[in-house]
């Protein structure tokens, strides 16, 4: 999948990729805000050539997220979920309780100890346009799927 990324004739830039072992979703304290380049870079941003006065930055999250996980070869990865999901998870918890490290850890709590310990998860993938061609691994987790484990009948 990283070679067909990086391979300018094929280009694969979004995939869905089963991990065979989640092995831990990790909080990294950030800034909270960002920086001055960021922030011209996405002020800047001209969405369908229309200009809105009302364009606003979006709050920055003042943590990373990322999933450790084992594929089916037994390679171990860690890679960083950038969902807008993970972050409104993240300031809905803020608001709850008040505190960066408790909405921090109910958000480990949803994206591990449920989706990858108790359900059949799965990661969107997608790659940036600055990383594509550069990075060892382009791609980040861009959402998650996470439907209920089937029970196997043994007896069908």
């Amino acid at each position: 999948m990283i070679k067909d990324a990086k391979d300018r004739n094929k280009v694969v830039s979004l995939a869905t990729f089963k991990p065979t072992i989640v092995h831990d979703f990790i909080i990294q304290k950030d800034t909270n805000d960002w920086d001055t380049q960021k922030k011209e870079a996405l002020s800047q941003m001209n969405l369908f050539e229309k200009k809105n006065q009302n364009f606003q930055i979006v709050r920055k999250l003042p943590y990373k997220f990322s999933y450790k996980f084992e594929d089916d070869s037994g390679k171990i990865s860690k890679l960083m979920i950038e969902d807008w999901e993970t972050g409104a998870l993240y300031w809905k918890m803020l608001i709850k309780y008040k505190n960066e490290k408790i909405a921090s850890e109910k958000v480990k709590e949803k994206y591990f100890d449920d989706f990858a310990k108790t359900k059949d998860l799965l990661f969107f993938l997608g790659t940036t346009k600055l990383n594509q061609f550069r990075a060892p691994n382009p791609f980040i987790i861009i959402g998650t799927f996470h439907p209920k484990k089937e029970e196997k009948n043994l007896f069908e």
